[in-house]
């Protein structure tokens, strides 16, 4: 029997997937709502390419239904384990492009479908200036900063998606602070950053 979707919304993200392993869509439907816009938000600032991280982001999703059936609750969180999986998978295709000679201040920025309303124009503005120079940034540390300060996460968790040590996220993302701090000082003025 299927929970409504209103009923799903309550249950823990390790609840939903068991249940969409016995078969239960709405459980299905409540995970993708709660955790494909994050991964999409964190794929799109790693790739710079917004129906790249779309397809990063369905492949993620299609990888958690596939493991479903052998998920076992308690040994990792859903959502850290779906940022480990968007974070490969982008970095999976980041060295393709590498590999094609393609650098990622190649790769153009997509356009932006928001109105034109002049405090939305300059939230555009403020954001394309951080994802340039968040791209400025070597990998490792644009991934921890990305997870941190914008996805939110906590370092432990971090340290699980990049596989590393929580001292070496906080020496990360310190470093990548520190740098977008030099990168963007120039702009700051007329920002208002």
């Amino acid at each position: 029997m299927e929970m409504a979707l209103d009923q799903s919304d309550q249950l823990d993200d390790d609840a939903l997937l068991v249940l969409f392993a016995n078969g239960d869509s709405a459980a299905a439907a409540t995970l993708t709502i709660r955790l494909a816009p994050q991964a999409l938000s964190f794929a799109r600032r790693m790739l710079g390419d917004l129906a790249e991280a779309e397809d990063v982001v369905q492949e993620a999703m299609l990888k958690l239904w596939r493991v479903a059936p052998d998920w076992r609750p308690g040994e990792a969180r859903v959502s850290t384990w779906l940022y480990r999986v968007v974070n490969n998978l982008c970095i999976d295709r980041i060295r393709k492009r590498e590999r094609a000679n393609v650098g990622l201040d190649d790769v153009t920025e997509p356009a932006d479908p928001t109105p034109s309303v002049e405090a939305k124009l300059i939230h555009a503005d403020r954001i394309a200036v951080l994802d340039e120079a968040l791209s400025e940034l070597p990998d490792r540390q644009r991934q921890a900063v990305v997870l941190r300060h914008i996805e939110g996460l906590a370092n432990p968790e971090i340290a699980l998606v990049m596989e590393t040590s929580v001292e070496a996220v906080e020496s990360l993302t310190a470093r990548g602070r520190r740098a977008l701090a030099v990168i963007l000082a120039p702009q700051k003025k007329e920002l208002s950053l």
